[in-house]
């Protein structure tokens, strides 16, 4: 096997000495002070852009520990892709699978972390909605419902929405909070609350394989959290579908095939 070329020892060196400068020498013959560019280069970009990506994060720390932050990130992670707006998905990786948490780390900070990347997500994603075989003006409750594909649903422990300086929760909310993040017709990004309920339904219509309709849904619906009057529930449940439509989260009702 051929010898390694030298020039890939100094381009290691090199990339180390980014990474983490205070334990990684820089290569032999590089002035420091040509070196500093590249060090501040990387480093000021990469704060740049992550303190945008996640501004509630960045807000709720001080310069210190969100510059520590990044500097384990740029330490520890190896990132798989290229492109400089996939990179905020690498630093939520990181925080998630090998960020060492702290007795001074936020409970809420990986659901925050999560909650911020989701807009950036949202807005860069190839998913498309193919409007071929939904009829946007079918009624909701008689027809299949149909939940567009630019909509995401999460439930978070803390309510991460509202999370701020001004408000720093120290426990989880009593029960989940749901949230539903949507990419509107106008391309614009938009997070809705959600009650339970209406969790529930549009969680059933994202699984709705048997086409059932929105009727049969909310019946199902209504038995599995044992309402009294079904017959009243479907009536709660149109003015959700109309709700939910004029979020954009459905999109309207599937065409027969």
């Amino acid at each position: 096997m051929a010898d390694k070329p030298a020039f890939q020892d100094i381009q290691n060196a090199f990339a180390a000495h980014i990474r983490d400068p205070a334990n990684a020498p820089a290569p032999e013959h590089i002035e420091d002070r040509r070196m500093a560019v590249y060090r501040d280069l990387f480093f000021n970009n990469l704060r740049s852009l992550l303190s945008t990506t996640f501004p509630v994060l960045k807000a709720l720390h001080d310069d210190k520990k969100w510059r520590h932050m990044i500097r384990e990130f740029m330490k520890k992670h190896s990132a798989q892709t290229p492109y400089f707006l996939k990179l905020p998905a690498e630093f939520l990786d990181f925080l998630q699978n090998e960020y060492e948490m702290s007795e001074d780390d936020f409970p809420f900070l990986l659901e925050l972390a999560h909650y911020e990347y989701i807009e950036l997500a949202l807005s860069i994603s190839d998913a498309e909605i193919d409007d071929s075989r939904i009829d946007p003006d079918g009624d909701l409750v008689a027809g299949v419902p149909v939940k567009s594909e630019l909509s995401w649903v999460y439930a978070y422990q803390y309510p991460v929405h509202r999370i701020s300086k001004d408000f720093i929760p120290d426990a989880p909310a009593e029960q989940p909070v749901y949230l539903a993040v949507t990419r509107n017709s106008e391309d614009r990004v938009r997070f809705t609350e959600l009650n339970p309920i209406t969790a529930g339904l549009l969680d059933a219509i994202d699984k709705n394989n048997e086409d059932l309709t929105g009727e049969v849904l909310l019946r199902r619906l209504a038995e599995q959290i044992q309402y009294p009057d079904a017959d009243a529930f479907i009536e709660h449940g149109q003015a959700a579908f109309n709700e939910l439509k004029s979020a954009e989260i459905i999109i309207g009702t599937k065409l027969p095939e």
